[in-house]
């Protein structure tokens, strides 16, 4: 006969899984690291544009649920080394996602930490649970300087950083997110600091911004794209265009490239059979391209 102790013993066995899973963010990567939680006046949001909210797909989106949250996750990830400037790694989620929703289906903290550099992550709240790729008042001049200059107050609050210097800046994002990155590039105050940009089937327009950052920098730009992600035509298009400007880029199926090829290449188009949200964390893909990046190891 089962005592109630060992009952009670399967009963928590049972539970720990789905409890695991409801732990909020701040303390779900404790093993790993160090996670802030802040909230900035120069995070996306709150923003007049949405003071109403937004309507899509004849659904109508609330500000107070979806556009008022200005967190900012920011992560440092065990072993950080500190160093006179702060390299910094840049997450933007896509259409109905969240930053706690992005990091649990996408593994961003995990790939991050497993790539090994020594950076630290940030990921801004943008439009909450919501088919919007509006980047509120991150698409305004010099606001993500701004930010950056929050989240190094935060780190050296936090006795976490020395001084509170910017280093260099990686941007990454998936589907949506391509429109605040392309405002952050052409009028954010830190452009001279960005040197790699990670886009994760996200070129859905707004090209023009990042070929002008293309041609005016030698920053490091690799563009994933899919069949079924919409994607393709418009990644096929710059491709045309830097051909005809004389651009050197590499453009190859995603089951070609290899470690050599994202170091080497400053320009990479990835074509990948996976699905829309798959390029990020299927095969690693964040890992790969920051383990291939400009960020010294910790």
């Amino acid at each position: 006969m089962i005592g109630r102790k060992a009952i009670l013993i399967v009963l928590l066995a049972c539970l720990q899984p789905a409890e695991a899973q409801r732990l909020p963010f701040t303390q779900r990567y404790e093993h790993l690291g160090h996670m802030l939680h802040i909230r900035s006046a120069y995070a996306m949001f709150p923003h007049a544009l949405r003071d109403s909210g937004h309507g899509y797909g004849g659904t109508h989106f609330p500000a107070q649920e979806h556009y008022r949250d200005s967190s900012v996750a920011i992560f440092v990830p065990n072993g950080f080394r500190r160093t006179s400037a702060v390299d910094l790694v840049f997450y933007f989620h896509g259409w109905t996602n969240n930053i706690d929703t992005a990091f649990a289906k996408y593994r961003i903290v995990e790939q991050f930490c497993e790539s090994g550099k020594n950076a630290v992550l940030v990921h801004p709240e943008g439009p909450k649970n919501a088919p919007d790729s509006f980047g509120g008042k991150l698409e305004e001049p010099e606001v993500f300087k701004r930010l950056v200059d929050d989240v190094l107050r935060a780190l050296h609050t936090h006795e976490i950083i020395q001084g509170e210097t910017p280093g260099r800046i990686i941007l990454a994002g998936h589907s949506g997110a391509y429109r605040v990155m392309s405002f952050i590039l052409l009028r954010g105050g830190l452009t001279d600091r960005i040197q790699e940009v990670y886009l994760f089937d996200a070129l859905y327009g707004q090209t023009e911004k990042f070929a002008h950052w293309i041609d005016h920098s030698q920053g490091k730009f690799i563009n994933i794209h899919t069949a079924d992600g919409g994607t393709r035509q418009e990644s096929l298009n710059l491709i045309d265009d830097l051909a005809a400007w004389g651009i050197p880029f590499h453009a190859a199926p995603e089951s070609t490239i290899t470690a050599h090829d994202l170091r080497i290449h400053r320009i990479l188009f990835i074509d990948s059979e996976l699905g829309h949200s798959d390029v990020i964390y299927k095969r690693d893909q964040l890992r790969e391209y920051l383990r291939a990046s400009f960020l010294s190891d910790r």
